[in-house]
Parts: C-alpha cells; sequence; structure tokens
C-alpha cells in the first residue's frame, strides 16, 4: 500500500513513476497488464 501511495503520488506531482524494470520482454506483458486494469503505461529504456 506504501509502494502504491508514492507511485501516485509521483504520477499526480510529475506526470509519471516507473511502476517496473527488467527486461524488455518482461517490460512488455507488464505494459499489456496494465493497459488490461484500463492504466495508460509506456515503455521507455533507461538513461544509462
Amino acid at each position: 500500500k506504501d509502494k502504491a501511495t508514492k507511485l501516485m503520488l509521483d504520477v499526480h506531482n510529475k506526470g509519471r513513476a516507473v511502476v517496473s524494470s527488467g527486461s524488455r520482454e518482461e517490460m512488455e506483458r507488464d505494459v499489456q497488464a496494465m493497459h488490461g486494469y484500463g492504466l495508460w503505461a509506456t515503455l521507455q529504456q533507461d538513461r544509462d
């Protein structure tokens, strides 16, 4: 619940939040899952 609150506040205040990280395949699956719940999600490569 604490993590969800932090992410919600990040989205509210900054307009975005990193909710997951990993391999491209894993992230594509996570994005699709979020879309399935009616959430807006995008995939972006890490800025090293």
